[in-house]
């Protein structure tokens, strides 16, 4: 089905590769599953990992930025509703095995501010994962704060918060800063709207454009995508990706040494999954996926 694409380090040379769907900031054990990577001199560095959750104010089983939706029984898998951060919707159709309701679904989407690419991810664990209980740097409207980046991320990383609804998305704020009438614009001109069934769905105008489906940075895909789980286990991606041949490989896939990803796409939708091996073939044979 797949083949299989282990992380390259950012500098290796070669000829080029790609690894990584941007990055899994949102990994609790292995903070790092995929890494934007490219022999280009400028390429995009990884952005900084995530932290392990505090297990006082979160579990793996019941994470704040998730979210969970009811499935329905069908021969013998299970199918959910869900929605793009773009907006469209699909039917998702996978072995009950895979459990794809108890892993729950975040929202990733890439931006393009003045030219810059940046992107918006959910933290697994909420805000907190940001604000580790401190004070914002400052504010730049009333659903949009600005923070000192993480740990080991650099002197001058920092990370800009956006609240929608009860989703909490962040956006690092490197490689280089954007200026603050790039924060300013992109913090005015990104909305999101909670729909019906829990997910957020994204819209911009003025200084800042979303990534449109089947686009890439560096061979890697930054448009709207849901992803599920995170962790040192299992992990899945759906990504649409237009005119995507039937039972092709993706030119990218994340993966972390030792247990790389693999991934397929069809009916127009990018599948990647990473785990036990049993999660991941069940994941490449068994999903299918109606946009509507």
């Amino acid at each position: 089905m797949g083949d299989q694409f282990d992380v390259i380090e950012s500098g290796t040379s070669g000829r080029r590769r790609w690894a990584g769907i941007a990055v899994l900031v949102a990994l609790v054990a292995v903070p790092v599953v995929g890494i934007l990577v490219s022999r280009e001199p400028q390429a995009l560095p990884a952005p900084r990992p995530t932290p392990t959750p505090v297990p006082s104010l979160t579990t793996v089983a019941n994470p704040p930025n998730v979210l969970h939706a009811k499935p329905r029984g069908k021969g013998g898998d299970e199918v959910i509703e869900v929605v793009f951060p773009h907006g469209v919707r699909a039917e998702v159709r996978y072995p009950a095995a895979l459990a794809l309701d108890e892993l729950g679904a975040r929202p990733f989407q890439g931006v393009w501010v003045g030219g810059q690419y940046r992107f918006l991810v959910a933290p697994y664990a909420g805000e907190f994962e940001i604000t580790r209980g401190g004070q914002p740097i400052r504010s730049l409207t009333p659903n949009v704060t600005l923070w000192s980046g993480l740990p080991g991320s650099g002197p001058n990383a920092q990370v800009l918060l956006f609240a929608f609804g009860r989703w909490r998305l962040a956006m690092y704020d490197q490689p280089g800063e954007l200026t603050f009438e790039q924060r300013l614009a992109v913090a005015e001109g990104l909305r999101g709207k909670v729909v019906g069934d829990g997910y957020v769905v994204l819209s911009a105008k003025g200084g800042a454009r979303l990534a449109a489906p089947g686009e890439t940075v560096q061979g890697v895909p930054v448009g709207p995508q849901l992803w599920f789980g995170g962790g040192a286990g299992e992990t899945l991606m759906l990504i649409p990706t237009p005119h995507c041949r039937p039972a092709a490989v993706m030119s990218a896939a994340p993966g972390r040494p030792g247990r790389p990803a693999k991934a397929v796409c069809r009916g127009g939708v990018g599948v990647v999954a990473s785990g036990p091996d049993r999660f991941v073939k069940q994941a490449l044979q068994g999903i299918r996926i109606t946009l509507k």
